[in-house]
């Protein structure tokens, strides 16, 4: 795959409470890391995501009385898997990944910030209707083929993946730079929905700068 100008890296959550010894761990999510940097040096356009939580997120397990991680509870908008606490705002576990080349990005969305509503996908929040803008920014700049990496793959990579898709982006992740929770074959019934959607799968080692993707 050769990158061109209207490429956008988005690097999806990779931050201190994903990673081994984090508060929420994506197993080897700490991998990412490094092939993450080796893309944002690729690429000539990046946008981040960063989970936001308010403390009592509806989303925690904590929020619930009875609640256990990993369960689910009804909301307004569908089922909720219920998360242990993390990504909390103001908390050392927000932050993002030590040595993550943070300076690469030219946008970073917040998400998850709702109180009452959660949000794995970098285009819309779970209530499937409240938006993030980053469709309008994306088509403002003049991309059309979105590149995804991160944490974790069966659930924001993946839902931000299928809404790249669905705003009418091409979208491209990259499969060794992500990692997944892969609860109950999370993961593999991820990657078959983002197939079914006409996301596109790539290794980083066959993604080559183009003529017009050299860094600023």
């Amino acid at each position: 795959m050769r990158i061109v100008e209207t490429d956008v890296l988005l690097v999806v959550d990779v931050q201190v409470d994903f990673l081994p010894g984090g508060a929420l761990p994506v197993p080897d999510g700490d991998a990412v890391v490094g092939p993450v940097n080796a893309l944002l040096a690729l690429f000539p356009h990046a946008v981040l995501t960063q989970d936001w939580h308010p403390a009592g997120h509806a989303s925690f397990h904590t929020s619930h009385p009875g609640g256990e991680a990993f369960g689910t509870v009804a909301m307004p908008y569908g089922p909720q898997v219920l998360w242990p606490e993390h990504c909390v705002q103001g908390s050392p576990g927000v932050a993002f990944a030590p040595g993550l080349d943070v300076a690469r990005a030219e946008l970073v969305i917040r998400k998850g910030y709702t109180h009452a509503v959660d949000s794995y996908s970098a285009f819309l929040e779970a209530d499937r209707t409240t938006r993030t803008g980053l469709a309008g920014y994306l088509r403002e700049r003049g991309f059309t083929r979105v590149v995804l990496c991160g944490l974790a793959t069966d659930f924001c990579v993946a839902w931000s993946a299928l809404d790249a898709r669905a705003a009418g982006f091409e979208a491209v992740v990259v499969e060794d730079a992500v990692r997944g929770i892969d609860r109950d074959g999370s993961v593999a019934a991820a990657w078959a929905r983002m197939a079914d959607a006409g996301v596109g799968r790539v290794r980083r080692a066959a993604i080559t700068a183009g003529r017009t993707a050299a860094a600023p």
